[in-house]
């Protein structure tokens, strides 16, 4: 029996600046209801229903336009919550899925008219062991790369920065544009330094790939308000704020204690001390994500 998360907070910080018009926030969940889209037995946690309405008003209530459902690893590779979102949303929603090896043609061409642009495969490890159960990993991401370039679809990556120099040779032949989760999901006592952040870093330089500056609750301190985390997000940004997204990782799951669950308010606020131009913060959330998760001009 795994725990049961605990909710997001029901209300947030104003926002301290003008969010431009067609803002995106790039990585969020949505859940169930769990009658019709069941969790997997084997999972790591246990989170609440939240439905595509639910996150609509949370778009809503930060002022923005537009938002990226991605199916979490609890869900194993049933993309059902995911995919009536975006029938719901059409025009707001983008996805990206947790594939079965054996997809077939027909349902990735489906998902690609539902809105799906890409698909998330889980290389977290600790200790050489997965740090999630469930979700898919590089086999299958090897066997469908083939089919997800033939869409124009990108491979998100949910890895330790530090693992991601062993990691490129298998990725980067793909041919696939490479999106990193969460700033590499890196542990800011590592410091700037470290090899896996500078790859990162290097990653983005050359135009290899992409990265969520998100996440910011999963690696900094909360009662610093995350200022450990500002010199990473700068320096993904200093290295090519064209290929940067962000993203507030609504509804915050695998949270067990309600002093550590953001403000999703003062998570938008980090980009007023990340971003200093007002051309950059329209890239980040709004051209930049129009870009790869093919949403219209605004």
């Amino acid at each position: 029996m795994t725990r049961a998360c605990l909710p997001p907070k029901s209300d947030h910080s104003p926002i301290s600046f003008a969010v431009p018009a067609g803002a995106c926030d790039s990585h969020v969940h949505i859940f169930g209801p769990f009658a019709k889209y069941p969790l997997a037995d084997d999972r790591s946690y246990t989170p609440q229903e939240f439905s595509p309405a639910q996150f609509a008003a949370h778009l809503d209530g930060i002022g923005f336009a537009r938002g990226v459902l991605v199916t979490a690893s609890v869900c194993g590779t049933n993309n059902g919550s995911l995919l009536e979102g975006l029938e719901q949303y059409p025009d707001r929603f983008r996805g990206i899925v947790v594939p079965d090896i054996n997809v077939t043609d027909k349902e990735l061409d489906r998902w690609h008219d539902l809105g799906v642009r890409g698909a998330r495969f889980n290389l977290l490890q600790i200790d050489g062991k997965p740090m999630y159960r469930n979700g898919v990993g590089l086999e299958v991401l090897q066997k469908l790369a083939p089919k997800f370039a033939e869409r124009g679809w990108h491979a998100q990556i949910w890895a330790h920065a530090p693992d991601l120099p062993e990691l490129a040779p298998k990725l980067l032949p793909l041919g696939l544009p490479l999106v990193i989760d969460h700033m590499g999901r890196m542990n800011t006592s590592h410091g700037l330094n470290n090899p896996g952040f500078q790859f990162l870093c290097k990653l983005l330089a050359e135009g290899k790939g992409w990265v969520k500056i998100s996440g910011a609750d999963r690696i900094g301190d909360v009662s610093k308000e995350y200022v450990d985390v500002d010199p990473f997000a700068k320096a993904l940004l200093e290295a090519n704020p064209d290929n940067v997204v962000w993203g507030t990782d609504w509804p915050h799951i695998n949270y067990f204690d309600s002093a550590l669950i953001p403000d999703d308010g003062k998570l938008v606020n980090l980009l007023s001390r990340w971003i200093d131009k007002v051309a950059d913060l329209e890239r980040v959330l709004v051209s930049n994500p129009a870009r790869l998760y093919d949403f219209p001009k605004v």
